[in-house]
């Protein structure tokens, strides 16, 4: 239940009950200004039609940058689109002025382009991976620790040759040591940056299971860095959620039952109640998402943001 390409899995449908191995294989405005005045903010993206560039793009559109929405408001809440509800993260301003935050995010946002990921998947798993961290500790620094190892969880993959990342069908036993190979990659990687030790622990153990059957070291319960526990609900959710070339998105309810139905095999069942305890953040995470995947990607689209956005 790995998300993306990352275990080697049997095909899930909705009809049958998912197997727990099988899915994780214009202008820009301010976020934080935009929560007050909700009501003029909700009717201005009720409009039916806005021109972006010299594109008419039919729908609702955000109320914080403007850019359009991929399919109707599924709640009354502020519209926003993934990367300014994103920016809305309790906590993510305790990351403003990292040294060179602008540059890893736009690394991975690189490598989620790379593997046809949906929308702003890397940041995405490490916000809400954030969320559920925040439940535990107070503590700034291991926080960052587990956003940035989160955020960079698959930068291995830069060495996985497209034949094999990108490859539609199973992957035959030679491909597969390949792909097996990314998590000690991306640590090898991040290890080096200064100050990134734990980040780069939860790069290394984010393929593994709570009873032992991931890898790349067959670690079990604690011996797993307790970010890299966190990380992988929120990234199977992400992946469940997600439409593959394989299968359908799932609906939320059926993810999370998968993935309560995995507790204390593949899951640490400490990350399975958070991520429940945060169900309401995390149903508006996947809400948002699918909207985004909804919209048909225009130049107008990315117009929206100008550069460095």
């Amino acid at each position: 239940m790995h998300g993306s390409r990352g275990r080697k899995s049997a095909t899930p449908s909705r009809s049958s009950a998912t197997s727990t191995a099988a899915i994780r294989s214009g202008r820009r405005g301010s976020c934080r200004d935009s929560a007050a005045g909700n009501a003029p903010a909700l009717a201005a993206a009720l409009r039916e039609e806005r021109t972006v560039g010299d594109t008419n793009v039919a729908g609702p559109h955000c109320s914080c940058c403007d850019a359009p929405l991929g399919g109707p408001l599924r709640s009354r809440e502020d519209p926003l689109c993934e990367r300014c509800f994103l920016r809305r993260t309790p906590g993510i301003e305790t990351l403003a002025g990292e040294p060179d935050e602008s540059f890893v995010e736009l690394l991975a946002e690189t490598l989620d382009l790379r593997e046809h990921e949906v929308g702003l998947h890397s940041r995405r798993v490490a916000c809400h991976t954030l969320v559920l961290a925040r439940r535990f500790s107070g503590d700034e620094r291991r926080l960052r620790q587990i956003y940035w190892g989160a955020l960079l969880h698959d930068l291995g993959k830069i060495g996985v040759p497209d034949r094999v990342l990108l490859k539609q069908g199973p992957l035959d036993d030679s491909e597969w040591a390949v792909m097996r190979r990314h998590p000690d990659d991306g640590y090898a990687l991040v290890r080096r940056l200064p100050g990134m030790s734990e980040a780069a622990e939860i790069v290394r153990s984010h393929e593994e299971c709570f009873d032992g059957s991931g890898y790349p070291r067959g670690l079990a319960g604690e011996q797993i860095p307790f970010g890299a526990r966190l990380f992988a609900v929120i990234d199977t959710l992400d992946a469940m959620t997600s439409d593959r070339p394989y299968r359908s998105a799932l609906p939320f309810d059926d993810a999370r039952a998968e993935i309560v139905r995995a507790a204390g095999t593949q899951f640490d069942p400490v990350a399975v109640d958070a991520l429940l305890a945060e169900e309401a953040t995390l149903r508006r995470m996947v809400e948002i998402k699918c909207n985004e995947g909804e919209l048909i990607a225009t130049p107008a689209h990315f117009r929206a943001f100008p550069a460095g956005a």
